[in-house]
């Protein structure tokens, strides 16, 4: 199983090869379009990486991705700038799931 990411930028990208993990850097729609239909087309990856700001940017597309059963996880992870989802994620998943606050 393989790794494949599509990210915003070039130092996400230079980080992920140096952990073997191969992908593209892309800015517009159809390339993250043809880099997730490139992805999906190869049988041996398992997992697809995309940064928080492609996915953000790009719901439509990630999402339609996602649909396919047979697809590879599709997962969205924050670049070298840190998560934009911000620091207390954790703490405010679980107070909107079950409303206590920790």
């Amino acid at each position: 199983m393989r790794f494949f990411l599509i990210s915003d930028n070039t130092d996400t990208q230079t980080g992920m090869r140096l952990a073997g993990i191969e992908g593209v850097v892309t800015h517009d729609a159809q390339a993250v379009q043809s880099a997730l239909n490139e992805a999906l087309a190869q049988r041996d990856i398992g997992m697809i990486l995309v940064t928080e700001k492609i996915a953000d940017d790009f719901v439509q597309i990630v999402d339609e991705a996602k649909k396919d059963p047979e697809a590879p996880l599709i997962l969205a992870i924050p670049d070298r700038h840190g998560s934009a989802l911000g620091k207390d994620r954790i703490t405010r998943y679980v107070r909107e799931a079950i409303g206590v606050k920790i």
